[in-house]
């Protein structure tokens, strides 16, 4: 009987603990609707594409915190997600700002394919076409006399066939 009332209370703080809710009292409608806006435009870091408001990762519930705590010292909605940016990176906006990294990101994989491409094609081109036969190709020239002119003769041999 001990063991199941103690069970009972275990599980009724459990689920107590888990539906904690932020109780927050906010100065004036604004600052209330800046929030929640603002909590729904900032990415979690840790979920990474969850925003702030739906994510229960610790470093959202402090990021949360941190919103408020910006709104409540006067700070606009601007200078809160700079905050932001500058504490965690372009990463926590939905929509990041254009630069020279994020162009290289998104140019190096066009210009690798196309220099691919390039290379490809020049491979491909047909060489231009020799005026030797396919056994002089062969021939190089370190025979001496001798084995030059047994070589010729065998060619000959082999042409007039």
């Amino acid at each position: 009987m001990k063991k199941t009332l103690l069970f009972s209370t275990a599980l009724l703080f459990s689920v107590t603990a888990s539906g904690a809710i932020d109780a927050l009292n906010f100065s004036s409608p604004q600052q209330e609707d800046d929030y929640h806006s603002l909590t729904q435009e900032l990415r979690c870091p840790q979920c990474q594409n969850n925003n702030i408001a739906d994510s229960n990762a610790t470093i959202a519930v402090d990021m949360r915190g941190k919103v408020f705590e910006l709104l409540q010292e006067g700070k606009s909605r601007e200078d809160v997600v700079q905050y932001m940016i500058d504490r965690y990176g372009n990463f926590v906006t939905y929509d990041p700002p254009l630069t020279p990294a994020t162009v290289i990101l998104w140019g190096a994989p066009i210009v690798l394919i196309l220099l691919g491409m390039l290379l490809v094609f020049r491979r491909k081109h047909p060489q231009p076409i020799s005026t030797t036969t396919k056994h002089e190709s062969l021939i190089t020239t370190s025979l001496s006399e001798e084995e030059q002119q047994r070589l010729n003769e065998l060619l000959n041999k082999e042409n007039d066939k």
